[in-house]
């Protein structure tokens, strides 16, 4: 299996790293993540306390936060992410988890 790499326009390479996971347990749902990434990999969730997801409305002065216990951060769309890792620069409790693509070597 060989890495996908990318040769940037100064002759470096470049490894992209693709979200794989959010660690629930660490993610205080500061939406940090959420406005650094123009991609629509990700999508703010309530948790309730059967540990269900339930949907926030975004902007919406009439959120209902009694329906869930606390917010988390989750991978809505997964093949938008591009792997520029943005969301884990600026993730205050480091929640997560990157992958490079492997494509099989061509003889």
């Amino acid at each position: 299996m060989k890495l996908v790499t990318i040769s940037l326009p100064d002759g470096r390479s470049w490894t992209p790293k693709f979200v794989q996971a959010i660690t629930e347990e660490k993610c205080i749902g500061c939406g940090r993540c959420f406005r650094v990434c123009g991609r629509d990999v990700l999508q703010l969730k309530g948790v309730d306390e059967d540990g269900a997801y339930v949907d926030i409305a975004l902007g919406d002065d009439d959120d209902d936060d009694s329906e869930y216990e606390k917010k988390v951060m989750t991978i809505a769309n997964q093949m938008n992410c591009v792997g520029c890792e943005a969301c884990a620069k600026i993730c205050p409790k480091k929640c997560y988890s990157h992958a490079p693509m492997q494509t099989e070597e061509r003889l």
